[in-house]
């Protein structure tokens, strides 16, 4: 028997965006976050791909309420209980581990497998995960060869989280696509904005992706 949608994946399905953001120097953390909240955006994965991922993830758990914050690039059972102290809402990974899957169920916290086939969603299906990352998205043959391994398994409610080569381009055909409940965007923060501190140019990336999807802005 398949659960239900947990409601973390509920709150950022309602966001319908998630900025996926790589952090060098915890103190961006907070003003990334702020400046994504300003531009209508209001949920992110961030990666552990730096020392300083971790501690800028409990930085905007404990002061930027608005943002709904997740851990990207979860691969060993230690990041599991890294990231659940560092306070993370969810975590999400770029493929399909068991024994993460085990550690992440055990730990209670939800958890979005890295999907490329249909083995890898059956995989993830025995420990009752939802929500599924596609990726790399483009890489792979884009919302065509999604809806076509999705197909199978869509009379039991799974979802997905495109990422990787989606853009202003795309954004709108995969946001459009019923098996997509967010898109994952590494756009929204480029490496050269980030590291100049330009907290505006940030906002207004979040505000343009978030006309794009409808939401005003």
């Amino acid at each position: 028997m398949m659960r239900g949608m947990h409601p973390v994946f509920e709150r950022l399905q309602a966001s319908r965006l998630a900025a996926v953001v790589m952090i060098e120097r915890e103190e961006h953390a907070v003003p990334l976050a702020r400046a994504l909240v300003a531009g209508g955006v209001s949920a992110m994965e961030l990666t552990l791909r730096s020392e300083a991922a971790l501690g800028g993830l409990q930085r905007v758990v404990a002061e930027v309420p608005d943002m709904l914050v997740g851990a990207g690039t979860v691969v060993t059972e230690a990041q599991v209980d890294e990231v659940m102290d560092a306070g993370a809402a969810f975590a999400v990974a770029p493929g399909t581990n068991a024994r993460i899957l085990e550690a992440s169920r055990e730990a209670g916290l939800p958890f979005a497998p890295g999907i490329a086939t249909p083995s890898d969603i059956e995989t993830a299906l025995e420990f009752g995960c939802r929500l599924l990352k596609f990726f790399p998205a483009e890489g792979m043959g884009g919302l065509e060869y999604l809806e076509g391994i999705a197909a199978p398994y869509r009379h039991l409610g799974l979802r997905y989280l495109p990422l990787g080569g989606i853009n202003e381009e795309n954004l709108r055909s995969y946001a459009s696509s019923p098996d997509v409940l967010a898109v994952g965007g590494s756009w929204l923060a480029p490496r050269p904005v980030l590291e100049a501190g330009d907290w505006s140019g940030i906002e207004s990336l979040a505000r343009r992706a978030v006309g794009l999807l409808g939401h005003g802005g």
